[in-house]
């Protein structure tokens, strides 16, 4: 379809025929092409030029461009505007091509992939972006899903696949998807031919005798048949057809119906697989196309790309407006005064000064004047400003690529700025929206600690009996024993391998029991290399354990599970498996060893598995209880183990109730919990596991710093609740200190609303009690913030699932749900949809005048990294689409603090310092033709020579500002990191806004007036060596232009915190420019050859020669100069920042020598149970125990397997640790850091030490 057609028809319901382009075509589906980009050869232009007059000052530039071309009004040359408007729009028109070419490029990528396609009997390659509607393909193992399609049949039994969604959610455990029945057996190229209804062989026998259907007859008569014997004809046959919704982007839901044979199925989410699944652990399957590019599941939950701004091009964008209206009175002014000169003293000069022809009046005089001062004064906001803020965000961005401390050495990868235009952006954020999955963590489960028998293992302790700290250098277990072990997996307590050794008993059941109560798949291609398909990680982990202790889990049948136990193969035989779900937290299976004894094996929730346990077990279970507490207390997820001996009357007995409750039609699932209750009583406890989810490294230690910063972090996942409620203990997102954490988990509108109500008056009602009891340490934070929400969001977390998150998204419970989240310090999203992501940041955009940013790894974070205001990417595990989407991206979560309160706070603080300045230099060049206007008839006259106008902003004071913008720093990086609330002024807004763009005006204004009236008053008195007077213009001229660039390039000095070579290169070196090119351009030579254009011949040479215009010059910049620099001391000595401490206390430190920086790493102490995850839904039990996913033949083996590297187990809890700084500037002495509190954090300096 061209692109200017747009289908307006609304779809109700999609009619999808197998193979029938010409079918499916006639419904105008979209075919398999994305597009990602902005831009198309055609719309590139137009488009573009759009965005960059949006904004006001590239229109304002426009407009006084048509005026220069009218010479009536103009004083200065057209091309002293065109050719920087035109080098600004070519410039950012070009970084944006080259931000789009690459977009298109990834397009190009994902387009031209090849797929299987079946077309006329055969399988052909096509691109993928082919692909139509209808069409059916085959994938192949490890491949990615080209679009939405029915899975139609699989090499596996009964038409089962396995696939990988992380993509999608973010979660890495396998998921099952299942053939509907009627076509799982079409796994041939024949039979889908039937399928397809492309064409049927059909072979008519003694075709002149037999009984056909009129029109076969009448062919066979036409064609002379009437003998034949045997007539073969391909004949039509109808095609599958498939009526179901139209395009959405509801992940998790399905409906559609399948009509094929004159019988209609029913279709469901577990029938299809989703574009960006990974097909896994299945050699082959088919599938139908239902949905295709853009109307895909995926590409519905991406959102568009939207244009993206600064805070701060907005406000200049209001700033221009009010310079242009300052402007428009200045002209004013100016014309009033030009009308009232020519009334009352021009007409005396009409024999000198006759007015032009079209000059009618005084009153049209003035009215041209207006617009000639107009162009004159334009340079307050000079082109220049624009084309200098893009230098300076391009390297930002370059020392954001450039940057070693983010170059992630192990898989190779730097930090990378995709954009250039937001990095001030970067130190202004308020809001960080973070995934959970390859974002926080690394999805990688380690088995760390265990209790067997009243006995922990999983500590080091030295020589002395003393715990050590497990690191890198620790020595790990020797599993050189076992030729099955994995190699990757790391266990670092000796005492359990040799209970190992020892035939411990108890020790041997607890791993016999890890490696046969689960519902994990092996796989086994070659000897020995075994890789554990699990439908969690935790299962993965436990059984990984196992195997390496020596208990090694080989392969599975329906019927059985064989291990190798130390080994010796051990068959046992699998009797039931009583699966997990949500209701009952735990699982069991029930086994009989090869010595005939019938053993129930349990694991699940200490809670659950602790109420029905053998009242003989009481002292043990104590025991266990506070090795479970001492492990939830490091952040790790516990479990408990238990197992039964089972007498086999009894268990005949039970198994014949069992299978008749599995043949019920009514509350089924009622009965057979009832059975599983009764068998799952009288356990022996075994002990614990404890499994660190591995977070990535660094992350308690940036959320620390960031909260430091009063960046306020959510975390918005597709993981279940409980999930994230443990990643959020072990990051320390959740704490114990904690007043209160909300969780909302209501079904419907009023549920939910009730839940937030009754949760925002808990706190404010808590909050007034707290305050009310006098606590000293909230008092104190109530008399330093006056916003009621900022004393709270210190105590409370709140923790919301999806689909109350739903109802809480509607309009008429946006506001409440925002304004309970805002009290809180922390939020939790769980069980999100991409598309909820994308509604959760914009609400916050919408309602809020906060930066937000938006961090994730997968292609289901793509919708939220669009819609902030910064995305961020991480190049983990689960593909590039997240990178590709996003606006900076690393490949660690830990890089985001540096890159935040480094490269960010400097970002900001060094484009606020340029843009003071440079409204300064400009208000103090410029303003000076408003003095002299009162001074030169109101006749638009400049003082400046216009040579001097043109270079003054490109050469003479460009470079200067442009070092201080790209490397200016108040403190270094590690100062920055140390120090986090430095960040808080960026986002306040502190350091450039609306005030202080008044206070630099007035500046500026001062200086020019300065810059006018000293030399004007002293020019007046004093006389040449030789006793004539300074009566000449051109000197007077000069005298200004010398003081001005003087002045400003000693304010730029002045406004430097750091200087490098390159600062000083630029400062000198302008200064020496200008007197250079000052000098040469009023030589005799220029004149000679340009006298139009050059008429300041030898002013410089004369009037700089004179020893009293240096004295005029050196009076001007003191006097200009001084009062900043009177104001500046004062501010720093009477009302220091925090940044002003802190610089101070860095050169007093780089006066001592360099000190290590004390952050001591302190283990999280919690009284919560981290609750195990089994699975996000139902478990495989059902599954395995059918054999459906069970081939015939032997288990194919696998290849060499992934396994588990171990990380510490510590966890940090950097928060609240204060440095007392004590500045005396006459003993030059700071006070060591103290410790305020029981956790760590990055030391703060006391605001009130001074």
């Amino acid at each position: 379809m061209a692109f200017w057609r747009r289908n307006t028809h609304v779809e109700k319901e999609r009619r999808v025929k197998a193979n029938a382009r010409d079918h499916n075509d006639r419904f105008a589906y979209a075919d398999n092409h994305i597009k990602t980009s902005k831009y198309n050869i055609l719309t590139f232009l137009p488009i573009n030029l759009f965005e960059q007059f949006q904004r006001v000052a590239n229109a304002y530039f426009l407009v006084l461009l048509i005026l220069q071309l009218i010479p009536e009004i103009s004083s200065l040359s057209w091309f002293t505007t065109i050719v920087p408007l035109v080098l600004v729009l070519v410039i950012t028109a070009v970084k944006d091509a080259t931000d789009d070419y690459f977009r298109h490029k990834s397009d190009q990528q994902v387009n031209n992939r090849q797929s299987q396609v079946l077309i006329r009997g055969s399988l052909q390659n096509e691109k993928w972006m082919n692909i139509r509607v209808g069409d059916i393909i085959k994938l192949e193992n490890n491949q990615f899903v080209a679009a939405d399609i029915l899975l139609l049949s699989s090499s596996e039994p009964y038409g089962l696949c396995y696939i990988e969604t992380a993509e999608l959610d973010g979660e890495t455990n396998l998921k099952v998807r299942q053939a509907s029945t009627v076509t799982s057996d079409l796994g041939d190229l024949s039979k889908l031919m039937d399928f397809d209804g492309e064409v049927m062989l059909v072979t008519l026998r003694n075709a002149s005798r037999g009984f056909l259907s009129f029109s076969v007859f009448m062919l066979v008569k036409v064609c002379g048949l009437a003998s034949a014997v045997n007539l073969h004809l391909f004949m039509p046959c109808p095609s599958g057809e498939v009526i179901c919704e139209p395009p959405n982007n509801k992940l998790d839901k399905f409906t559609g119906t399948l009509y094929w044979r004159d019988n209609k199925y029913p279709l469901d989410n577990e029938k299809v697989l989703l574009r960006g699944c990974v097909l896994r652990n299945t050699e082959w399957c088919f599938g139908m196309v239902i949905f295709a590019g853009l109307q895909t599941k995926l590409m519905q939950n991406c959102g568009r790309t939207k244009f993206k701004r600064t805070s701060i091009d907005k406000l200049m964008n209001t700033l221009v407006l009010w310079i242009f209206a300052l402007l428009v009175c200045m002209g004013v002014i100016l014309a009033i005064g030009n009308t009232v000169w020519e009334n009352l003293i021009g007409q005396s000069f009409q024999d000198f000064l006759p007015w032009n022809v079209y000059q009618r009046n005084a009153v049209f005089s003035g009215f041209l004047t207006f617009w000639s001062y107009v162009i004159i004064l334009n340079t307050v906001v000079p082109i220049s400003l624009y084309v200098s803020m893009e230098v300076l965000r391009l390297g930002h961005s370059y020392f954001i690529n450039w940057d070693g401390k983010m170059y992630h050495r192990r898989t190779d990868t730097a930090a990378e700025a995709r954009t250039t235009t937001l990095s001030e952006e970067l130190g202004q954020v308020e809001f960080v929206f973070s995934d959970k999955t390859g974002t926080l963590t690394q999805n990688i489960m380690v088995f760390s600690k265990c209790s067997i028998n009243g006995q922990t293992y999983g500590d080091v302790y030295d020589e002395f009996d003393q715990k050590v700290e497990i690191t890198e250098k620790t020595p790990c277990v020797d599993f050189s024993f076992n030729p099955l072990c994995d190699r990757k997996f790391k266990f670092y307590d000796v005492s359990l391998m040799e209970a190992i050794k020892l035939e411990d008993p108890v020790v041997q059941e607890f791993f016999r029991l890890l490696a046969l109560c689960h519902t994990v798949m092996p796989e086994e291609k070659s000897e020995g290399h075994l890789v554990y398909q699990a439908q969690s990680p935790d299962e993965g982990a436990l059984v990984t354990a196992a195997r390496n202790f020596g208990f090694v889990f080989r392969s599975r049948t329906p019927e059985t599970i064989t291990l190798c136990e130390m080994g010796r193969s051990v068959t046992y035989r699998l009797l039931a498996i009583l699966d997990f779900n949500n209701v009952r937290k735990r699982m069991s299976v029930i086994v009989r060893d090869p010595q005939g004894h019938i053993k129930l094996y349990s694991k699940g929730a200490d809670t659950i598995i602790f109420d029905r346990l053998d009242p003989s077990d009481e002292d043990l279970m104590y025991t266990t209880s506070e090795h479970l507490s001492e492990f939830a207390g490091e952040g790790l997820r516990t479990l408990a183990l238990a197992y039964k001996d089972l007498d086999e009357d009894y268990f005949e007995v039970w198994m014949k109730k069992l299978l008749f409750a599995s043949t019920v039609i009514e509350n089924r699932e009622d009965q057979l919990a009832v059975l599983y209750e009764e068998i799952e009583q009288g356990l022996k406890l075994l002990g614990a596991t404890a499994i660190e989810d591995k977070l990535q490294e660094g992350v308690p230690e940036t959320i620390a710093r960031l909260n430091l910063a009063d960046i306020k972090i959510w975390v918005l996942t597709g993981d279940k609740l409980e999930t994230a409620m443990n990643i959020g203990y072990s990051c320390n997102l959740l704490r114990d200190d904690m007043n209160e954490v909300f969780v909302i988990s209501g079904y419907t509108v009023l549920e939910v609303q009730q839940q937030l109500r009754n949760a925002k008056e808990r706190i404010l009602g808590l909050s007034r009690v707290t305050s009310a009891a006098g606590d000293v340490g909230k008092t104190d934070v109530l008399a330093d913030d006056s916003v009621f929400e900022e004393t709270l969001i210190a105590e409370y977390a709140l923790v919301i699932n999806g689909h109350s998150l739903a109802h809480a998204l509607e309009p008429q419970l946006e506001r409440t749900l925002l304004d309970l989240a805002c009290l809180c310090k922390t939020v939790i999203c769980c069980r999100v949809t991409p598309m909820q992501k994308a509604q959760v940041v914009e609400l916050v955009k919408s309602h809020k005048r906060a930066i937000t940013l938006a961090i994730g790894d997968g292609a289901n974070d793509v919708s939220m990294i669009r819609t902030a205001h910064i995305g961020v990417g991480i190049s983990g595990q689960e593909g590039m689409q997240a990178v590709l989407a996003s606006d900076y991206s690393f490949a660690q979560f830990r890089f985001l603090q540096r890159l935040l309160l480094v490269h960010g706070r400097w970002s900001y603080f060094r484009m606020c310092n340029f843009l003071c300045y440079f409204i300064y230099k400009n208000f103090a060049f410029t303003l000076v033709h408003f003095w002299y206007g009162f001074f030169c008839g109101f006749s638009a006259q400049t003082v400046y020579d216009q040579w001097f106008i043109t270079l003054f902003n490109i050469v003479y004071t460009s470079l200067p500002v442009l070092a201080m913008g790209l490397f200016d720093q108040d403190v270094d990086d590690q100062y920055s990191l140390r120090y986090p609330s430095l960040y808080k002024p960026g986002q306040q807004n502190l350091l450039f806004n609306k005030r202080q763009f008044f206070l630099y005006t007035l500046q500026g204004m001062g200086t020019s007036f300065l810059l006018f009236f000293i030399p004007y008053g002293a020019f007046s008195l004093l006389v040449k060596e030789d006793g004539s007077h300074f009566s000449d213009q051109q000197t007077f001229a000069v005298t200004i232009a010398t003081s001005l660039v003087i002045v400003v390039s000693v304010q730029i000095g002045l406004d430097t915190h750091y200087w490098t070579a390159v600062n000083h290169l630029f400062v000198w070196g302008s200064l020496a420019a200008y007197f250079a090119i000052l000098f040469a351009m009023q030589s005799d030579g220029l004149f000679y050859i340009f006298p139009r254009h050059f008429p300041f011949v030898g002013t410089a040479r004369n009037c700089l020669s004179e020893k009293s215009v240096w004295l005029i010059i050196l009076l001007t910049a003191v006097v200009c100069v001084v009062p900043g620099v009177a104001v500046s001391f004062l501010r720093i000595d009477l009302f220091p920042t925090l940044t002003d401490k802190v610089r101070h206390l860095q050169q007093s430190r780089k006066k001592q020598g360099p000190q290590a920086q004390n952050l001591r790493r302190v283990r999280r102490t919690s009284s919560r149970r981290s609750a195990y995850a089994f699975s996000h839904q139902q478990g495989y039990g059902e599954l395995i125990t059918s054999g459906k996913n069970m081939r015939t033949s032997t288990v194919s083996p696998a290849h060499s397997p992934d396994g588990t590297p171990h990380g510490s187990s510590w966890m940090d809890n950097m928060l609240k640790r204060r440095n007392e700084v004590s500045c005396v500037s006459e003993e030059k002495s700071i006070r060591a850091p103290e410790s305020a509190n029981r956790h760590t954090q990055p030391p703060q300096l006391d605001v009130e030490s001074v």
